[in-house]
């Protein structure tokens, strides 16, 4: 194993990854401890020290898997999308929490999130902005309104890995949290 560090202050490259990265893979546990792996995009708050994202209440599985167990991970591994050069493959094992609040309008997304969510959904905005059609639309708001239905989650970070330029073969930096 490569270096580890027992405070929380990040390399500038291991920050950069997770304030320009589009997407990483999410992993909850399922009921039988199986790995089970969802696309997201979420949203690091550096000041709190955490990470966040919406779930639709629509698709509950990772919700489910949370309640019964919050032992999680994000991994950012494809830089697509993020103009960083020569990344750091980067893995943040932490725990989850599930907010009990459904969120129903955009209104209630601005008043939940912080200042940096809100810039990364302007940024989404930016880079697809058919978005909008979606959800400005009133008969699409109706018609799938169980869509826009959203659960916060929260994720502590344990454990922060990263490899240098996403070289799994080189050593391994370790942040305990």
């Amino acid at each position: 194993m490569g270096d580890i560090t027992h405070e929380f202050t990040l390399p500038p490259d291991v920050e950069a990854v997770f304030k320009k990265f589009w997407t990483c893979e999410f992993t909850t546990l399922a009921k039988d401890g199986t790995p089970v792996t969802w696309p997201i995009l979420p949203i690091y708050q550096p000041g709190l020290r955490s990470f966040v994202f919406l779930t639709s209440i629509g698709t509950p599985q990772k919700v489910f898997n949370i309640r019964r167990n919050r032992r999680v991970s994000l991994f950012y591994s494809d830089p697509t999308g993020s103009d960083l050069v020569d990344p750091p493959a980067v893995l943040v094992q932490g725990d989850a929490q599930v907010g009990d609040q459904i969120i129903t309008s955009r209104e209630q997304i601005d008043e939940q999130l912080s200042l940096d969510m809100q810039e990364q959904g302007r940024r989404l905005l930016k880079h697809q902005p058919a978005i909008t059609m979606y959800t400005n639309n009133r008969l699409t708001q109706y018609v799938m309104d169980w869509y826009f239905m959203r659960l916060l989650i929260t994720i502590t970070p344990r454990r922060i890995l990263w490899w240098e330029h996403g070289d799994f073969t080189s050593p391994v930096h370790v942040i305990e949290v």
